[in-house]
């Protein structure tokens, strides 16, 4: 702080924090909410770095793409888990296991937000997810005996898991990456999740139709997405070093520093010491009025006795004095901290973490309902009943062809996402409510097992279409607008907890899919071979019955082939 400053406090209630002023200007306070979608939240008032060729946009649809594609990756083989797991719940086991892990894992990152470095946690998500697909590529696929079946069903699910924990870590970072970019950058990412449901839907129609082999085309299909991950991760690291990137992650870090060595909490009735205000400013003004003595500490008196807003004179009377109970430093003379002064440190950490997410989820939670909704709906049917429709025409390519269709509509709705439109708060809780209805009417398209409600396959596409159309633009909007309505410092904070909403309905959608599951009834091992087909159309005819006249079964044998006389006998009698 340079000499010329004021430093001004303003005396507020107990336990009220200080408004500091600098040269006579008020810093913006937490909570201001900015509903004008035509700037990009409060304090974006800078001159950035341009984004040359849409590059860094680019990047970051490639980022969404690397932490949703080793997920998408044991999905879209459902084909082949089905195969090699007959008459299981695979799919299901293999979502309800990815979803909870990743909720705990959501949990766990908005814990050490704060202390992990943010490009450590992305890291960590890309190096588990290619140690993950490598190890499931080899021993699950390419060396599928290696371990017998019912241990071999347990290791995957467990891959799965590992898979879950470094992929959602990395998500929710990156959601909290983005949200300290401009807004249309979040919507990048977004856009990348649907681009990997695209690419490993394409990349597994195209490996089926080259090679009947099931076991070689899931080889080749598990090595492209190794290939796509390893390009996500190089770009990720280019990308970091840009001026772009580290002029909006700076502008971020800076607001929150400062304002944390702008507020103060003072408190009636209680003595303490203010700690060396900043390092090497000992003999420095403040305002003309506050010169620290040699000892780097002042005591506040009387507060009462100044006006509302007042340079602090702590020599001023002799009323009661005021405690600085939380004031953020940058260092502390000689590097040396108190047990006292780093308990009351880290107390304020947490109190202040804890109020600092009040505050945000009261501004955005419609945002966090909206999201919460939509991403419910779409894992009560997605991938779960999805792949339970049964087509014996398209036999095992119904599954592959459902999700395919899904995944470019869930594209086709992050694209419309972008698309300028004054979204209010109540249209898109209202939309992701409308969305339930999506789920009887799959359901009729796979329930029963034996004879669905609505056959064919035209219907349950058509409704996958529209779930992913829906699940595109209801599922990222949110994400976007909701941290433009905070201040700069708790971006990166919004977009965790925005993620964290995300996977409390990804997690409820995940469980009640189970439920559905159990509607349908048992699976079906061979639901389309033709002794299965036969007692399916048997069961729907009426039996016949033979009402004959008594005959005398000595004339019968002279008149009617033996195997005949025996159905006859068996139904008069």
């Amino acid at each position: 702080m340079e000499s010329g400053e004021q430093l001004q406090v303003q005396v507020l209630p107990v336990s009220t924090a200080i408004v500091i002023m600098m040269n006579g200007e008020p810093y913006g306070r937490f909570g201001d909410d900015d509903d004008d979608d035509d700037h990009d939240g409060p304090g974006r008032h800078s001159s950035p770095p341009r984004d040359p060729g849409n590059l860094i946009y680019l990047a970051l649809v490639l980022a969404g793409v690397g932490f949703l594609l080793p997920y998408n990756s044991f999905t879209i083989a459902v084909d082949y888990f089905q195969e090699r797991y007959p008459g299981t719940t695979i799919v299901f086991d293999i979502s309800i296991v990815y979803i909870f892990v990743a909720f705990g894992a959501v949990l766990l990152n908005n814990l050490v937000v704060e202390l992990v470095p943010l490009n450590v946690r992305i890291i960590f998500g890309y190096v588990v997810s290619l140690l993950m697909l490598i190890f499931v590529s080899f021993f699950e696929i390419w060396w599928p005996d290696t371990f017998p079946p019912y241990l071999s069903y347990k290791i995957t699910l467990f891959s799965v898991s590992i898979v879950a924990l470094g992929c959602t870590v990395q998500q929710s970072s990156f959601y909290g990456y983005t949200s300290m970019l401009p807004k249309r950058y979040t919507q990048a990412v977004m856009t990348g999740e649907s681009t990997a449901g695209l690419i490993i839907s394409g990349n597994r129609i195209l490996t089926k139709l080259l090679l009947d082999d099931q076991r070689t085309n899931t080889m080749i299909f598990f090595v492209i997405s190794i290939a796509f991950v390893l390009i996500c991760l190089i770009t990720h690291i280019a990308v970091q070093r840009t001026t772009f990137i580290q002029f909006y992650l700076n502008l971020c870090r800076t607001t929150e520093n400062t304002d944390d060595l702008k507020r103060i909490t003072l408190q009636p009735s209680e003595d303490a010491n203010l700690v060396d205000l900043c390092a090497g400013s000992a003999g420095s003004s403040y305002g003309g009025t506050v010169t620290p003595p040699s000892d780097s500490t002042a005591t506040f008196h009387s507060a009462a006795t100044l006006p509302v807003s007042a340079s602090v004179d702590p020599v001023d009377s002799q009323a009661p004095s005021y405690r600085v109970e939380h004031v953020i430093m940058g260092r502390v003379r000689g590097g040396y901290m108190s047990t006292y002064t780093t308990s009351i440190r880290l107390w304020a950490a947490v109190k202040r973490g804890v109020v600092a997410r009040w505050q945000v989820g009261r501004n955005v939670w419609q945002y966090m309902l909206s999201i919460a909704l939509a991403y419910f709906v779409t894992l009560c049917l997605y991938p779960g009943i999805e792949t339970e429709v049964v087509s014996c025409y398209l036999h095992s390519w119904m599954p592959v062809v459902m999700m395919a269709v899904f995944n470019l509509f869930d594209f086709i709705g992050k694209i419309l996402a972008s698309v300028p439109y004054d979204w209010t708060r109540r249209q898109l809780v209202g939309g992701s409510v409308a969305r339930v209805l999506l789920v009887p009417l799959m359901m009729l398209c796979a329930a029963p097992r034996l004879s669905p409600i609505v056959p064919g396959e035209m219907t349950p596409l058509l409704l996958s279409g529209l779930l992913g159309l829906t699940n595109g633009v209801l599922g990222s909007v949110p994400m976007i607008l909701a941290p433009t309505k905070v201040q700069d410092e708790h971006r990166e904070l919004t977009g965790n907890i925005m993620t964290l909403s995300y996977y409390v309905g990804l997690t409820l959608g995940a469980s009640v899919a189970y439920g559905l599951d159990s509607i349908l009834g048992p699976p079906l091992p061979h639901p389309c071979s033709d002794e299965l087909q036969v007692s399916i159309q048997h069961s729907f005819l009426p039996k016949p019955t033979l009402s004959l006249p008594s005959v005398p079964t000595h004339i019968l044998p002279s008149l009617l082939p033996q195997q005949l006389l025996h159905n006859i006998t068996d139904a008069s009698g």
